[in-house]
């Protein structure tokens, strides 16, 4: 694993992004995928973070990408506190699971650090982001927004920039309203890329 750089997105490379994006994501989560719409929205975002918008180059082509967006913790004693939100993170397929996540991930979330953000929450897997400081957002006294008090809440995890920052913290944070999208609009935008085939898989969380 070498001679890769990290650099912040350009306009240039934002259909190459939005490729990899949904090469990275294509039949994982869902037959076919809608990340690589969710990207293309999220930039027109006011909660995006451009300054935490980063790619990952490799001999010239773009191998990883990861963005950043900012939303609250509305507390159960009325404030509402600053955190970020991230992701789509993605690594193109053949690169998965060698590493390459995680250094782009250290190197984001150091960016982040230096910007004076206090805390990143975001759905993932405990498995693969408790290697970069992650754990249950419930541990942090954080619930995720119209989950029911019984629900599993494993894939809700939290990780602290500024230690202690949530340390007085406990309620629910909101997603940003911008990872919503219509099934019928990632349709059509994805009519843009290379026709591939979407197929039901084991393990995906949605029809």
């Amino acid at each position: 694993m070498s001679n890769y750089i990290i650099r912040l997105e350009e306009k240039k490379d934002y259909r190459e992004v939005e490729n990899l994006v949904r090469e990275s994501f294509w039949n994982v989560y869902r037959p076919g995928c809608s990340e690589h719409y969710v990207i293309h929205m999220l930039r027109d975002d006011p909660a995006f973070v451009p300054e935490l918008d980063f790619v990952m180059e490799q001999d010239g082509r773009l191998i990883g990408q990861n963005m950043f967006m900012k939303t609250v913790i509305e507390a159960d004693d009325g404030r509402e506190i600053p955190v970020l939100t991230m992701g789509p993170i993605g690594i193109t397929p053949e690169l998965k699971r060698k590493g390459y996540g995680k250094e782009l991930l250290d190197y984001c979330l150091e960016k982040a650090t230096e910007m004076g953000f206090g805390a990143v929450l975001f759905e993932g897997n405990i498995g693969f982001y408790s290697h970069c400081g992650f754990d249950y957002a419930s541990k942090f006294g954080i619930r995720y927004h119209d989950l029911p008090e019984d629900a599993d809440s494993s894939f809700f995890l939290c990780r602290e920039l500024i230690p202690g920052y949530l340390d007085d913290v406990t309620g629910v944070y909101q997603t940003p309203q911008g990872y919503y999208v219509k099934d019928e609009d990632v349709e059509e935008f994805d009519k843009q890329f290379p026709p591939k085939e979407k197929k039901k898989l084991p393990g995906q969380l949605f029809d």
